[in-house]
């Protein structure tokens, strides 16, 4: 960055494990701030996790990697008291301490936030959980998949011929992340404004809720549930959603509105279609709805699903085919958008893209620089051992 990084004075200590907590601070890292890990004897479990063994060996899987560059870190044993309060003095100098241990854990163990507000009363203590520190099932541990099934996200994913699906990626970890990271910086700013002690509270289900909002709003509110809409387009219109194109291809659409909706039918050759009695306005087109998707898809079939893709770009109507994510990663978009940077890791220098901020900041987008650490690296520098 040609400019100072916002968290650069800021300093972070990070007890999190696997993928949300990790992410959310490695988001404050990237952002400038100091972080400094603090791992069980051995090092977290996902040091062992990923694609490629011999990093996996080294104890620097890509499970770890991808969330944990520019950070030091610690190998630590909580259970011991002696380690506890070496806890506790890097705590008295950080401006943010983060844990995402199961509610009530950090607080046996002498790290929750009443002893933490004593040792260090500007700090933002920041605890991440599957549920939350209240309510019913807060007490319960999870994973991403295990809040899937608990969100409700599986029950509206797939079509109604078939059950619940996850999705693919674990989605509810990261976004959580960032949400803990969004939330962190919330409680900076207003530690800056009162100068007292934040306590900020995280939960997967929390995020996972709110990363289905309309969804959410909407069954809260009629009281019933939504169907699965397999890869049908939230908006439901006859011109939006997935068709197969020639060549076994698939191609996602969202003509929503009426300008779309004409420029499509020009493109597919058909520009009368616009004036058709049948598809006069989109709540007659979804009155015949069967019947116009019909015509769509014996034409969509005659192309491939990239050149109906190119098609329907010039003519500004939203298309794209559906790809894989090597294909997404290949096609240079995310390169120009700086989404990944590479860094060498471990003993032979394995090349590794790790993720950047996703955003740009004044034009940049900040990224790391200091590749991921061996468990156990800086323990010299901050514990003289």
């Amino acid at each position: 960055m040609s400019s100072q990084l916002p968290l650069t004075d800021i300093r972070v200590l990070d007890l999190t494990q696997v993928f949300a907590g990790p992410y959310c601070t490695y988001q404050l890292a990237l952002l400038g701030a100091q972080v400094i890990k603090i791992e069980p004897p051995g090092g977290e479990m996902t040091r062992l996790g990923g694609a490629l063994p011999d990093l996996s060996r080294q104890g620097l899987g890509l499970s770890f990697c991808t969330q944990n560059a520019q950070k030091d870190c610690l190998e630590m044993d909580l259970k011991d008291p002696a380690q506890i309060s070496k806890v506790l003095e890097l705590a008295a100098t950080a401006d943010v301490f983060v844990q995402n241990f199961r509610p009530g854990v950090a607080r046996r163990l002498g790290l929750g936030e009443a002893v933490l507000e004593k040792v260090n009363p500007r700090m933002v203590y920041c605890s991440i959980s599957a549920y939350g520190d209240v309510g019913p099932i807060g007490h319960r541990p999870a994973y991403d998949h295990v809040v899937q099934a608990m969100s409700g996200i599986m029950a509206t994913t797939g079509t109604q011929e078939m059950g619940p699906v996850k999705v693919g990626a674990p989605y509810i970890d990261y976004a959580t992340g960032l949400n803990a990271a969004f939330a962190v910086m919330a409680g900076l700013r207003q530690r800056d404004l009162t100068g007292v002690f934040q306590h900020v509270d995280v939960s997967m289900l929390d995020t996972a809720l709110t990363m289905m909002a309309n969804n959410t709003v909407t069954v809260a509110t009629t009281g019933k549930d939504l169907p699965k809409l397999g890869n049908e387009a939230a908006s439901r219109a006859p011109s939006s959603g997935c068709f197969e194109a020639g060549c076994g291809g698939l191609l996602m659409l969202a003509a929503n509105n009426e300008r779309q909706f004409a420029d499509l039918c020009t493109v597919l050759g058909h520009p009368e279609w616009v004036d058709d009695p049948r598809w006069a306005t989109p709540s007659i087109r979804s009155q015949h709805q069967d019947e116009l998707r019909t015509l769509f898809g014996a034409l969509f079939v005659t192309k491939s699903a990239a050149e109906w893709e190119a098609l329907l770009d010039d003519a500004g109507v939203p298309a794209s085919r559906v790809r894989t994510l090597s294909e997404t990663l290949a096609e240079g978009q995310p390169q120009a958008r700086e989404l990944l940077h590479t860094l060498a890791v471990g003993e032979q220098g394995t090349p590794v893209s790790l993720p950047s901020v996703g955003f740009k900041l004044n034009g940049e987008s900040p990224k790391p620089s200091k590749p991921p650490r061996t468990v156990g690296a800086d323990n010299a520098t901050w514990l003289g051992s």
